[in-house]
Parts: C-alpha cells; structure tokens; sequence
C-alpha cells in the first residue's frame, strides 16, 4: 500500500516541527530533516498500529483519503485560502 501524505515543517524555539495535518500526526527534529523523518516514522507506526487493529482503511477514509489504483490519496480542495475573522 502506498500512500500521499502532506506534512507541514514549522520553527518552534530551537526545534523543527513536522506536521501530518491529514492525519493529525506531529514530530520534532533539530533539523528540518530529523523532523521529516521522525513525523515519517510516526505515520509508519501509526499505520501499522490501524494495520493490525483490522481499522485502516475506516481511519483513512474518515480521514477524508480515498483509494486510487494502490494509493491512497487525501482529497485536493477546490480552493485554499485564508479567511480574516473579526470579533
């Protein structure tokens, strides 16, 4: 099974902070490489744990990924944006 998945890297202090936003899934590294590699490695347990749960394919897809072929990819938006809200 192959999967797409997007992380978002941050500077926070003196770390670097993956983000799997699709999956909720986040991890540190002191360089920006360690980080994408630690957050590579907690998707990986995070799968084999859904993996040997019997739960996979149900996260995904709540997950908002779908099946295409043999990957699952997470689905595209028509449109991303930042919306401004006042209080």
């Amino acid at each position: 099974m192959n999967f797409s998945i997007k992380i978002e890297i941050f500077k926070e202090g003196d770390v670097y902070v993956a983000l799997s936003p699709e999956l909720n899934i986040s991890s540190f590294g002191e360089t920006i490489e360690e980080a994408k590699v630690s957050v590579g490695e907690a998707i990986e347990a995070f799968i084999e744990e859904c993996e040997q749960m019997g739960t996979l394919e149900v996260v995904l897809e709540e997950s908002g990924f779908s099946q295409s072929k043999d990957i699952w990819e997470h689905r595209k938006p028509i449109l991303e944006e930042a919306l401004l809200v006042a209080r």
